[in-house]
């Protein structure tokens, strides 16, 4: 599998040769680049050496990757904190916490145990920008590195601390509420993928006063047992779990823990778009002021922005996007509709941990159960696909053929090609992460949706076949 560069960081398969997947020259390579970049770009010039904070998540090949990077960087003279089994955020936190010029999370995400990745942090402990990665392939292509002398060398420690500051941050924020958490006596299954969330998510609940938590599949082994993305197809044994337990609510999350999906007592789904929504509503209900969302999200966050009368705005897609524009309009939530969620007043990257402890409150504050919560938010539907790439197709002048197609329609070419016809919409864009267009259509309906998506693949074929 090639090896995929973007502003999601270096990600490719385990066990591939030359410049095909995530292999030791490659991870080199890049960690060298990326080294290269801190060293130019620190900004704690009183420090005798840089630092770079890293932390992995539980893949199998994790510590593999974690040798060769801290090594890496210890060979160009940069110092490494190195907290080990970290979710994401956790690492976010720590390279602030650290005064750390940058920081390097080992995961991919979501997808499959066979992969990893380098996920690069700049010195406010969020994802480099577009720009700044161009300048680290940049150098990686150039191989301009300069190596330390042996006695310029950097010095590794290791710091097991930053879990529980992490939970100790949540928990001191103003609008988590330990104590209607505890009054409610939640019992809640927690299904962690085998990754990082199994060692972080339990003693968070019970820190926030949830007494009986029902784990499943938080051995931090990295075989995962399912599908790695928390997506309702992949979360069957959770639904079934939380039903026959007689819990609250069931969580979700992915290897790495910045994003969040929740199972209702019911065994439904509340839905990863709605994740968000629910923890915007809370925020807003508490503190005035805008939301952000990419353009692959609900509708509903607007709906419930414009309702408590705040302003919404929409990004790209991608973290450092969202992060962007709410920096822009200082935003009091914002995230992604693939149950990801960023609250500035803890740090600007998603995080499934703050989303629980926020979701918690306001489902005890609510008072009723999880469905019912659901049930007061607008009911629109997603219909999420994807169109395999091959290496002869040509993705802008496919996009192009569609905005041609619809240019009496509203279109938004930030990022691919939103089309908007009232309130049902499409979107269509390169994946960052995967060789993929992926294809997203929402409706009032799940089959307004689906034929929507449906029409707009139909319209692609078409435009692939004529050129």
């Amino acid at each position: 599998m090639t090896l995929i560069k973007s502003i999601s960081g270096i990600r490719g398969t385990i066990g591939s040769n030359g410049d095909e997947g995530l292999n030791p020259t490659e991870i080199v390579k890049y960690t060298a680049a990326y080294g290269a970049w801190v060293k130019r770009n620190r900004k704690n010039k009183e420090a005798k050496k840089p630092r770079v904070v890293i932390g992995r998540d539980a893949r199998l090949s994790g510590q593999f990757v974690r040798n060769i990077i801290a090594g890496t960087l210890q060979g160009l003279g940069i110092d490494v904190t190195d907290i080990g089994l970290a979710s994401t955020p956790t690492v976010e936190i720590a390279v602030t916490c650290e005064n750390a010029d940058g920081g390097i999370i080992i995961t991919a995400s979501h997808n499959p145990k066979n992969w990893n990745a380098l996920k690069l942090l700049n010195s406010r402990g969020e994802f480099i920008s577009e720009a700044e990665g161009k300048d680290i392939l940049n150098i990686a292509k150039s191989g301009n590195f300069e190596f330390a002398t042996v006695n310029s060398l950097g010095e590794i420690k290791e710091d097991n601390t930053y879990l529980q500051k992490h939970i100790d941050l949540i928990l001191n924020l103003p609008l988590v509420d330990v104590k209607a958490i505890k009054a409610k006596n939640f019992k809640v299954v927690l299904d962690a993928v085998n990754s990082v969330g199994g060692i972080i998510v339990p003693p968070l609940l019970n820190q926030l006063g949830v007494e009986e938590v029902v784990p499943l599949f938080c051995e931090p082994t990295g075989d995962f047992k399912h599908e790695a993305e928390p997506v309702p197809e992949n979360l069957t044994e959770l639904s079934k779990t939380v039903e026959r337990s007689k819990a609250h609510l069931g969580f979700a999350v992915d290897p790495d823990v910045d994003r969040l999906a929740i199972v209702c007592e019911d065994g439904e789904m509340f839905g990863e778009e709605y994740t968000l929504v629910a923890v915007a509503d809370y925020i807003l209900k508490n503190k005035k002021g805008s939301t952000v969302s990419n353009l692959s999200s609900t509708r509903a966050l607007k709906d419930i922005t414009i309702k408590a009368g705040c302003n919404y705005y929409p990004s790209a897609v991608g973290e450092v996007n969202v992060v962007h524009i709410m920096k822009e309009n200082n935003a009091v939530i914002g995230g992604e509709g693939n149950g990801g969620i960023i609250y500035p007043e803890l740090h600007y990257g998603r995080d499934a941990l703050v989303g629980i402890a926020l979701f918690l409150t306001h489902l005890a504050k609510f008072g009723k159960s999880c469905s019912m919560l659901r049930s007061q938010y607008p009911n629109y539907h997603i219909s999420k696909n994807k169109i395999e790439l091959s290496p002869d197709i040509n993705v802008d002048k496919v996009l192009e053929g569609i905005k041609k197609k619809y240019e009496k329609y509203i279109i938004d070419t930030r990022d691919g090609i939103k089309l908007e016809f009232d309130k049902d919409w499409i979107h269509l864009r390169r994946s960052n992460t995967e060789p993929i267009i992926r294809i997203i259509a929402e409706g009032d309906s799940r089959t307004t949706a689906d034929n929507l998506a449906e029409k707009l693949i139909q319209d692609i074929s078409e435009v692939m076949r004529s050129r």
